[in-house]
This record gives structure tokens, sequence and C-alpha cells, in this order.
């Protein structure tokens, strides 16, 4: 593969600050002196002249890639070097490339790094421009506090691995919109799609609950509407039976009086005749009530049966928010509505 073939053609997300950086009259910003091998510094403590002197050869090696701006291969040779030994000039020349292969994240984490010691390994120049580089990378990512204290519970960002709990992340991510999520067996599963703003520290503690802690049952009515409507239809229809009976007896009786002797119909066989056909019409009144009750209590039992819903243990206030998308190869605004 050729020199032009590795080079990487992305457009990174930091370029406002190696732009504003790199004009701040640094005309060398990479740390080009050697590593000084030996000596009793802190950062040279425990390592062997050995792995020293293969680290310092590691070092050339990337400051020459990076002097050709073939950033992929500086980054190799500037990870090689750091396993050898593990200096703050090789931590700042690192975060450097790693600026130009936009991966703001382990840019922090070297510059961190590369100040552990003060400016004495770097010089007072490099030092100050690794904390304005350090300044503005706060402000362009999000911090994020995560926490979660289930036993046993994996806690997952955008479907990567974050700890497993109890624990606790704090750390810088990239700006948007984000899903985090912990879950174990024998609970349901908790996610936080949280939209995470440039500058700003989001703390979030995630809680798993038990199927039973969240699932709760109701009505559409109180439990005794259909069993009074049931009640009184049962009533009706049996009022209606009682109806029916009188109605009966009523006219057995005016039935016995007539036709036997064929008497003539006088005013009390009238009245009684007339007090039948008053209790059959309650009768019919009180069956039909009775029954169009009983059907309509029948069916607020059935659709009174309990339901079941889960608790919203997150606020359920309405919000709206909007939160900037930044990527490798593409940048926009991403937002979200919860009601």
């Amino acid at each position: 593969m050729s020199t032009s073939q590795r080079h990487v053609s992305r457009v990174p997300v930091l370029a406002a600050v190696v732009v504003a950086l790199w004009a701040c009259g640094a005309s060398a910003q990479r740390v080009d002196a050697p590593l000084e091998v030996g000596g009793n510094r802190p950062w040279a403590v425990g390592v062997s002249r050995a792995r020293q002197q293969q680290a310092q050869a590691y070092f050339y090696e990337g400051n020459e890639r990076l002097r050709e701006s073939v950033f992929v291969d500086a980054a190799r040779s500037y990870k090689r070097a750091l396993e050898q030994w593990n200096h703050p000039a090789i931590h700042y020349n690192l975060a450097l490339t790693l600026m130009n292969l936009d991966q703001p994240i382990e840019v922090y984490k070297h510059l961190q790094q590369a100040m552990s010691h003060g400016p004495e390994p770097l010089d007072s120049g490099r030092y100050e421009h690794a904390r304005a580089y350090k300044a503005l990378l706060e402000k362009q990512l999000a911090w994020v506090d995560v926490r979660c204290d289930e036993q046993g519970a994996i806690v997952t960002l955008n479907g990567q691995p974050l700890f497993t709990a109890p624990g606790r992340y704090q750390g810088l991510i990239r700006p948007g919109l984000h899903s985090i999520i912990a879950f174990k067996d024998g609970f349901l599963p908790t996610e936080k799609r949280q939209p995470l703003m440039p500058g700003e520290k989001t703390e979030l503690k995630l809680e798993l609950y038990t199927e039973d802690e969240v699932i709760r049952y109701n009505r559409r009515w109180p439990a005794w509407m259909p069993w009074t409507m049931l009640g009184a239809g049962l009533a009706a229809a049996s009022g209606g039976g009682v109806l029916h009976w009188k109605s009966r007896e009523s006219f057995q009786d005016f039935d016995s009086r007539i036709e036997p002797t064929g008497t003539q119909l006088t005013e009390e066989l009238s009245s009684l005749r007339r007090q039948g056909s008053s209790f059959r019409t309650g009768a019919i009144i009180g069956y039909s009530a009775g029954g169009a009750a009983v059907v309509t209590g029948a069916v607020l039992l059935y659709l009174n049966r309990e339901r079941a819903y889960r608790l919203n243990v997150e606020d359920s206030a309405p919000s709206v928010v909007v939160a900037p998308a930044v990527g490798a190869t593409s940048h926009g605004i991403v937002g979200t509505v919860r009601f």
C-alpha cells in the first residue's frame, strides 16, 4: 500500500480545535526532542533502559509518520512506544495524531496522561497547548455520570458493555442521543435514551424492577357498578315473576267465576280481568327491564375485568429535547419528544 493510500481523508470533528490552536503561533507542537533515556525522573521509574530505548525507536518512527501526515501509522507507532514506556511526551504526540483521526475521547485521555507530571516532560509551551486542547474538548464533549447499584446487572452504552453493577462510570462522551441500558435475569430492562449536550454534565441512575413491582391492575369502573346493574336486573325480573304469578292468579279466578255458569260480566268480574291484565303488563315490563339490566350487567362485568398495566417509573412530564449529533462522517441535530 502506498503512502497516499494510507492517508486518512475524513473531516474530523475536532477540526475547529486543531485549526484554532495550530494558528496560535506554535509552529512545532509535536515533541521531536529525544525522550532522555535513563535517569531518575518519575515517569522513568521501573522502566528498564532497554525498554526505554525500544520506546525511543517507536517514538521516532511515529514522529516520522506524523510529519508525513500518515496518521494511522503514526498512532500505531506511538501505541507501541507506550507499551514499552508510559512517557508523557508519547501521550502528547499520540493525542495530536488522534485529533486528525476524529477520536476526541481518546485525545482527552492521552492529554490527561501527558499532563500528569506537569510541564517538565513536555516543556511549558507544549504543556499550555495541552491544557488549552483539554479545555476546548471539555466544552465540545458531554460529561456523563452513570450509576447502577443492582448487584450483577450489566450496563451498556449504545450496545457496548460499560460496567457490571454495582458500579459507576464517569467520563466524557460525544454529544448526541445515546441509549444506556441496564439488564439482569429476573428483572425488566431499564433504558435511558438520553440526549447529552456539549459541555454539560448529566447524571443517570439506573434502577431495575421485577415484573411484580411495576405491573399493576385496574378496572374501567368501580367493581360494584356492574354487580349493582346485574342485581337490579335480577330484582326487576323477580318482580316481573311475582306480577306474572298474580296475573295468572287473577285470570284463573276470573275464569272460575264466569265459565261454569255463563254468568253475566259484572263490574266485579271486569275489575278482576283488568287487574289480571295490569299484572300481566307489569310482568312483561319487569321481564323486559330485568332482562336488559341482566344483559347489561353481564357485559359490564366482562368489560370491567382487571387489566394489567406497567407503572412508568421515569419522570412522565412532557419534554422536548434537541441535541447535536456528531459522528465520524456526519453532523446534524437529533431531537426527542416525550409525552
